[in-house]
């Protein structure tokens, strides 16, 4: 016997998504807590913030600091990766 869909107000939604948003727990765990589906539950966050009903919270010093040395390792780390592609097509050309 197939499972029958459940439908959920556009109330009960925007409750759960204020409930994510405020605790500091994970999806999961809250969908659990509610005894819905986690992708169900996450596919409802995700539409709030597409549609400008949730924004993201700002971004606290500590955390512009560690996106600022994140981003700035990332440009090493690419740089040197295309450095080292350069070198093995250089190797691999000098082998033959």
């Amino acid at each position: 016997m197939p499972r029958q869909k459940r439908v959920f107000t556009p109330e009960y939604r925007a409750e759960a998504v204020q409930l994510v948003l405020a605790a500091d727990k994970p999806i999961a765990e809250i969908a659990r807590d509610l005894g819905i589906g986690e992708s169900t539950l996450g596919n409802w966050v995700a539409k709030a913030k597409e549609n400008g009903v949730v924004q993201d919270k700002p971004l606290d010093v500590n955390e512009r600091a560690e996106l600022k040395r994140l981003r700035e390792e990332n440009r090493v780390v690419k740089m040197e990766r295309d450095f080292l592609k350069k070198a093995a097509a250089f190797f691999a050309s000098q082998s033959q």
